[in-house]
């Protein structure tokens, strides 16, 4: 059985939930997969609502500051709105789709990431995932914001990217999609279609890769370690599909040959 994991960041939310997108994204997936788990950031509508509220909006290498006020804003918007937006969005194109987070079931825990943030954390896996196999058994469609907890009740902000590298590991993907507002990563002035190990490694080091892309190529090369093969990064907030065989980023472990990896499995 392959799955694929899907994230939609806060800058592609607005094109996945036209169903048009969405239908044509999970139909060109499924012939290659029997399972689909989607994650979505929220960071544009969370930097919206925190304006409107009078709360300022900073971030460290990619990652928002999060008080205790802010937390809240972000819960609200990620695992509220924006969760429900996109399930209602699928029923209605026909899928049975639940809204889910990391606290979900317990499965995961964070732990504090930086103290200069604040509530906001890295996760860590607390318990079995059998009950996401359960649902994806039963043609569920789970979808996940990557809001978690202390262990402890404390609500913590976990930056999406580092969230769906973790949840991909736990489910054993065999591919992680990640759709952005970037046409794939640049690296010495262009956009890569493949990018190794290494050449994330000293893209970080020569800060050629930072700010945003900083927790997303970290979690790639987290999942590279964990033996997940198929990373795409590439743009989905145009209104059409990107082709991904032509368009986008292709992470890779170092020494590996792409022409052994394809878009399906």
């Amino acid at each position: 059985m392959k799955t694929v994991l899907i994230k939609i960041s806060g800058k592609a939310i607005d094109n996945f939930l036209r169903s048009d997108y969405h239908k044509k994204l999970l139909t060109e997936l499924a012939p290659g997969y029997d399972h689909i788990v989607i994650v979505h950031g929220g960071g544009k509508m969370i930097s919206e609502w925190a304006s409107a509220l009078g709360i300022d909006s900073n971030f460290i290498d990619g990652q928002r500051v999060t008080t205790p006020e802010l937390m809240e804003v972000v819960a609200a918007v990620q695992s509220g709105l924006i969760n429900s937006k996109i399930i209602a969005s699928l029923n209605s194109s026909g899928y049975k789709a639940v809204g889910l987070s990391g606290i979900s079931n317990n499965t995961f825990i964070a732990k504090e990431f930086d103290s200069q943030l604040g509530l906001v954390g890295i996760p860590n896996l607390a318990s079995p995932v059998d009950w996401i196999y359960e649902l994806l058994d039963k043609e569920i469609l789970p979808v996940f914001s990557s809001v978690c907890y202390d262990g402890n009740g404390n609500l913590i902000n976990v930056n999406a990217d580092l969230f769906a590298a973790e949840l991909a590991a736990a489910i054993k993907a065999d591919c992680i999609m990640f759709f952005s507002d970037v046409e794939g990563i640049i690296y010495n002035g262009e956009v890569k279609r493949i990018l190794n190990e290494t050449e994330i490694l000293h893209g970080i080091n020569s800060k050629q890769i930072n700010n945003g892309m900083l927790p997303k190529l970290n979690s790639c090369l987290k999942m590279l370690s964990k033996g997940i093969k198929k990373i795409w990064i590439g743009s989905g907030s145009k209104s059409e599909l990107p082709d991904i065989q032509k368009e986008g980023t292709w992470i890779i472990k170092s020494g590996e040959q792409f022409e052994k990896l394809h878009y399906v499995a």
